[in-house]
């Protein structure tokens, strides 16, 4: 079974390669949603959130509140360092044990596992390849002005993670997602021909 990494810089077009390769019939973990459950209240790193950034980050509701907790991680590289030192493990965890789980099903010839820190929290050492999803850091800004972040907010959660240069020099494949939902659909479906006729030589 070939692990493939799914990676790139926030509002770089991730998800919608995600999409395109599960529409596709491909197994696609989304190790970003696995960092949400984990903080949810009796999860694995709720307690220690709580104790490491205190009562504020939390909701009326007691849960944690993830745009607080955002705007004050990202206004702080030291407090981002916390929050991944206690998040990433755990999330790598439960990575390695859907890859498991998915080896021993036997029912695939690729898996991807998306995730946006992928390179910087060195979860590629457990994979095959890397593909790096990509466009302009001023695309980035307007798709995230889109989603009501400010500019300032933007472009300080865009610094905060690894240059896409440095993704891009891991990468094993890259799709450029600056143009139209065809023209990525096209690179997506380029690649999963060059997976599936890399598995056809493995079988061979």
């Amino acid at each position: 079974m070939l692990k493939l990494g799914l990676t790139g810089g926030i509002a770089s077009g991730k998800s919608t390669v995600a999409a395109m390769l599960l529409g596709m019939g491909f197994a696609v973990l989304d190790a970003d949603s696995l960092a949400h459950k984990i903080v949810e209240p009796g999860q694995a790193a709720y307690d220690e959130l709580v104790k490491a950034f205190g009562p504020d980050v939390t909701s009326g509701e007691g849960r944690i509140d993830r745009a607080r907790l955002g705007a004050l991680v990202f206004a702080d590289s030291e407090k981002l360092k916390r929050l991944n030192a206690i998040v990433h493990p755990r999330v790598h965890e439960l990575i390695i044990r859907q890859l498991q789980d998915w080896e021993r099903d036997g029912n695939h010839d690729a898996v991807f596992v998306e995730a946006a820190l992928l390179v910087e929290a060195n979860f590629v050492k457990d994979l095959d390849g890397l593909v790096v999803v990509w466009c302009s850091p001023e695309q980035q800004v307007e798709r995230l002005l889109a989603r009501g972040l400010s500019e300032e907010q933007a472009r300080r959660r865009i610094t905060a993670q690894l240059a896409v240069a440095d993704k891009l020099r891991q990468a094993t494949h890259t799709i450029d997602c600056s143009g139209t939902v065809e023209q990525t659909r096209r690179q997506v479906e380029a690649l999963v021909d060059n997976i599936r006729h890399a598995a056809g030589k493995r079988k061979a």
